[in-house]
């Protein structure tokens, strides 16, 4: 049995056309699963960082928060990056980073000013 080189070469030119072909639709593909991560991962994830940005602005003496421990508290006073709370059981003050605040579980009426 004996091979054709016509036949060999018309087969090799059609590899290298569908190759180019090949290469754009890995790219394609490539962008679309970059994509939907960026849509189902990274972009719910930035929305609950800035959720949680914005609660911890917002907090106010008075407050009850919990903690990332777990450590439910009343907010006593407010400092730049610290947060002094007394805990519900024996009223004793803790000092926590703002970072470690969970939750605020004080429901704060939002009336829009005028």
């Amino acid at each position: 049995m004996e091979l054709n080189p016509i036949l060999l070469a018309e087969a090799s030119a059609d590899a290298a056309g569908n190759g180019g072909n090949s290469i754009i639709f890995m790219v394609i593909y490539l962008v679309i699963i970059f994509g939907a991560m960026y849509l189902l991962l990274i972009r719910p994830q930035r929305k609950k960082q800035k959720e949680e940005k914005k609660m911890r602005e917002n907090l106010q003496v008075g407050d009850e928060i919990v903690t990332i421990g777990g450590i439910y508290g009343r907010v006593i006073s407010l400092k730049e990056d610290a947060i002094v709370i007394e805990s519900q059981s024996d009223h004793s003050k803790l000092t926590i980073a703002r970072w470690a605040l969970q939750s605020n579980l004080t429901v704060h009426d939002d009336a829009p000013s005028k």
